[in-house]
């Protein structure tokens, strides 16, 4: 083949190529203008604090150290953030993506010693599902609280009934916490009824079949279906008298590849 024909060959190629994309990305633009959604916006950088700014935030509470001043000093100031406060809670919460996104980082604390008792960090994504794109639904949770003597001191019949035990007053905690701070932010409150949701079909999973407990100290936890984001997948150390959960729902079960420590989160945004 002469080399004239074969560059002939290749832009007609390139040409193909270009009109698939802007085929595709008039698909795109359709779908989302007949769903109502804003499709240009969807791409726009979604601003600060990012999803791992905000995991940043939720690392530096040191549990049964850290007080309310440094809860505060660590939370600052970010634009379009709501503070919301109780007599021994304080929650910062925001929205990202006109509203696609939420997110809170909340902690609470011991009303007698006032250090930080339990820590949680929520990043939801409701994005829509658009041609071509992987749906981003999907939630990110984490939290961290000291297990109270009476849950520990109980004697157990074995180590799956122990977890069971503390995952079930991971939940009342989670539940109670945010139904707090719901009184002054409701986006919290909702957040906490989609976590406790989750937990509680874990709750149901467990004791349907007690001996797969063990699964949830494992490096991929246990997974489980949700019934608004389908996949899910959860999972709880103990070290010591701390309790460390992490929940991942929908689109983020999958793209949370990397190995999560709870010592540094890394996040995907």
């Amino acid at each position: 083949m002469s080399t004239r024909a074969q560059e002939h060959k290749s832009t007609g190629a390139q040409a193909a190529i270009t009109c698939v994309l802007m085929t595709c990305a008039l698909a795109l633009l359709l779908a989302g203008c007949e769903s109502g959604w804003d499709v240009v916006g969807l791409f726009k950088p979604q601003g600060p604090p990012s999803n791992q700014q905000i995991y940043d935030v939720y690392n530096q509470t040191i549990l049964k150290e850290s007080t309310s001043a440094d809860v505060l000093a660590a939370f600052g100031n970010p634009e379009d953030a709501l503070l919301s406060q109780t007599k021994n809670i304080i929650a910062l919460a925001g929205q990202k993506k006109k509203g696609y996104r939420m997110w809170f980082n909340m902690v609470t604390f011991d009303e007698d010693k006032l250090d930080a008792r339990r820590k949680y960090v929520f990043i939801s994504d409701e994005r829509p599902k658009q041609v071509l794109v992987e749906p981003w639904e999907g939630v990110y949770f984490d939290c961290q609280l000291v297990i109270p003597k009476d849950v520990l001191d109980e004697p157990y019949a074995n180590e799956n009934a122990r977890r069971i035990a503390i995952l079930k007053r991971v939940v009342t905690d989670v539940r109670k916490d945010t139904g707090e701070i719901g009184a002054d932010n409701k986006d919290v409150e909702t957040s906490g009824f989609i976590v406790g949701q989750a937990i509680e079909t874990v709750l149901v999973k467990l004791n349907e079949s007690p001996a797969i407990a063990i699964r949830l100290s494992k490096e991929g936890g246990l997974e489980f279906q949700h019934p608004g984001y389908k996949s899910g997948r959860l999972r709880m150390t103990v070290e010591s008298d701390i309790a460390n959960v992490d929940v991942r729902l929908g689109s983020f079960v999958k793209k949370d590849k990397m190995k999560i420590t709870f010592e540094k989160a890394v996040i995907v945004d």
